[in-house]
C-alpha cells in the first residue's frame, strides 16, 4: 500500500474543542455544497460519492484522547479521499459479510503517516467514510 502525500498539515489546536471547531468548519463547507446528505467524490472510486453518515457517530464512540488524535487528521483524510488514486488494502468486514472495508494510507505535509477507512456496502454499492487515524 503506497501512501498518498497530501499538501495539508494536521488540524491545529492543543485541545479537543479547538480541533473539533476546525473540523466542523471544514465539514460545514462540504455540507453546504449539497441539499441532502454531505459527501465528497473519490478519485480512486471513479468519482463515486463517499458519504459521512458514520464518521461522526463512530467518533463519539471513542474516548476523548482518541477523538482528539483522530480529528487532527480530518482535513488530510478528506484530501486523500478526494485525490488519491493509490490502491487501498481491502478486506471483507469480519463482523458483517455484506460489507467491504478499504484502508487508504496518507502522509501529511510533515510526513506523518495516517490511515483513512472507507466502508462499502455490497448491496447498494454505497460508500461511507468511517474513520481516519494514525498507526498504532
Amino acid at each position: 500500500m503506497i501512501p498518498y502525500q497530501t499538501k495539508i498539515k494536521k488540524l491545529p489546536g492543543t485541545s479537543y474543542s479547538e480541533v473539533r471547531k476546525s473540523a466542523k468548519d471544514l465539514f460545514k463547507q462540504i455540507k453546504s455544497k449539497t441539499k441532502r446528505k454531505p459527501y465528497i467524490k473519490s478519485a480512486y472510486f471513479k468519482k463515486q460519492k463517499i458519504f459521512f453518515d458514520f464518521f461522526w457517530i463512530h467518533l463519539t464512540q471513542k474516548g476523548p484522547r482518541e477523538r482528539f488524535k483522530r480529528l487532527k487528521y480530518f482535513a488530510a483524510a478528506v484530501e486523500v479521499i478526494k485525490k488519491s488514486k493509490n490502491q487501498p488494502s481491502s478486506k471483507q468486514n469480519p463482523n458483517k459479510s455484506n460489507e467491504k472495508l478499504h484502508r487508504f494510507a496518507g502522509l501529511t505535509k510533515k510526513k506523518e503517516l495516517f490511515y483513512v477507512q472507507i466502508k462499502e456496502s455490497k448491496r447498494g454499492k454505497s460508500k461511507y467514510f468511517m474513520s481516519c487515524f494514525p498507526p498504532e
